[in-house]
C-alpha cells in the first residue's frame, strides 16, 4: 500500500518494481527520494490512483529482483562499482566521441547540440571527480567500517571527521547531476531526434537516455540505501 504522505523513497526500497515504474512515470525517485510521493506525482502530472494501479501490474508480472536492502554495504558497493560505475565510465568515453561526431555532422541545422555537447562534457566531467571520490575515499571507509564491526574492532579513523560530511558532498553533486539530466532531456525535447536525424544522432539520443535511466538507478542506490545506512552505522560504534 502507498500512500501521499510516505516519502518517494520509501516507496522506491520497499517495492522492488518501483524503480522501473516511478522512472516510467517520470517521479525523482534518486535526488528527489526525500519528496512526498503526493507532492512528487503532482510534480510530475501523475494521479496517485495512476501509479498505485502500475505497482500492482507490475509487481504481478515481474520476475524476482535483487534485494538491495538486505546487501550488507560492502556487497552494495560492490555491487554500485561493478555495475554502475563501470557502465559510466565505459559510456562516457563511448559517447564523448559520439557526441563530437554529432555536433561536426548536424551543429550547423541545430543549434541545440552544441548546448547538448557542453552539458554533456560538463556531466562526465563532474562524474569522473565524483567516482573517483567514491572509490578512493568514501567506500573505502565504508567498507572499514563495517568489517571493523564484524570483527569487534575499533572503528576506522575518519580524516573527514565524520561520514556525514563526504556524504553530504556526494549528495550534493548527485543534485549537480541530475540538474544536468533534467537539462539535458529539456534541450532534447525528451530525446526527440528531429526527422533528418543519421544513426549516429539516434543512437547517441538512445545512449544518453540509457544513461540516464542507469544514473537514477545508481544514485538511488546510494542516496536511499548506501548513505542511510552507512551514518547509521557510524552512528551505532
Amino acid at each position: 500500500m502507498i500512500n501521499a504522505t510516505m516519502k518517494v523513497r520509501e516507496v522506491a526500497n520497499s517495492l522492488p518494481q518501483a524503480a522501473g515504474v516511478l522512472e516510467k512515470l517520470k517521479i525523482d525517485y534518486c535526488c528527489g527520494g526525500e519528496r512526498a510521493l503526493g507532492e512528487a506525482c503532482a510534480a510530475a502530472g501523475v494521479d496517485m490512483a495512476t501509479l498505485e494501479r502500475m505497482l500492482a501490474e507490475t509487481g504481478a508480472t515481474q520476475t524476482r529482483t535483487r534485494d538491495f536492502q538486505s546487501l550488507s554495504l560492502t556487497d552494495l558497493i560492490a555491487h554500485i562499482i561493478d555495475k554502475h560505475h563501470v557502465f559510466t565510465t565505459n559510456e562516457m568515453a563511448r559517447l564523448e566521441l559520439l557526441t563530437a561526431k554529432v555536433v561536426t555532422a548536424h551543429g550547423e541545422n541545430h543549434s541545440e547540440l552544441l548546448a547538448v555537447s557542453i552539458l554533456v562534457q560538463q556531466l562526465f566531467d563532474d562524474l569522473t571527480q565524483h567516482m573517483f571520490k567514491e572509490e578512493q575515499i568514501l567506500f573505502p571507509f565504508v567498507i572499514q567500517l563495517e568489517q571493523a564491526l564484524w570483527q569487534h574492532r575499533p572503528a576506522p579513523f575518519a580524516p573527514f571527521g565524520t561520514v556525514n560530511n563526504p556524504i553530504r558532498m556526494m549528495m550534493m553533486e548527485h543534485d549537480t547531476a541530475g540538474e544536468i539530466l533534467r537539462e539535458l532531456r529539456k534541450l532534447t525535447s525528451n530525446y526527440q531526434v528531429p526527422a533528418d536525424a543519421c544513426p549516429s544522432y539516434r543512437t547517441l539520443y538512445q545512449s544518453l537516455e540509457a544513461l540516464e535511466q542507469d544514473l537514477h538507478q545508481h544514485i538511488h542506490l546510494e542516496n536511499n540505501i548506501l548513505f542511510p545506512k552507512a551514518i547509521a552505522l557510524e552512528a551505532s560504534r
